[in-house]
């Protein structure tokens, strides 16, 4: 895909999500990032659209692959970890939480 189109695909994804259609979000970002895997920004909306059309076992994948090339990534932690939560494993989220907590101040 150009990187044009690549461009225009991502701001649609970003608008659907924005709309709250989650789903349709999630499918157009789902090709951004095979097209082009390195964009963390990408990766991050597309978990988030995931995680708000409640499906989070990719929603998972997603973050942490996110955090697997940036560890830094605040709201990757924070959204890892609710994810974590909403699978039922509260253990595993813990520490997600509270590295959020410290990169925050929260």
């Amino acid at each position: 895909m150009p990187i044009v189109n690549l461009a225009a695909e991502y701001e649609r994804g970003r608008l659907y999500f924005d709309s709250e259609d989650y789903i349709g979000a999630a499918g157009i970002l789902a090709g951004v990032v095979e097209a082009a895997p390195e964009n963390l920004a990408a990766r991050l909306l597309l978990a988030r659209a995931y995680y708000h059309s409640a499906q989070l076992g990719r929603a998972e994948a997603e973050l942490r692959l996110v955090l697997e090339r940036d560890p830094a990534e605040g709201y990757a932690c924070l959204l890892l970890g609710r994810t974590l939560q909403r699978r039922n494993r509260p253990e595993e989220a813990e520490p997600y939480l509270r590295l959020h907590a410290a990169m925050t101040g929260e």
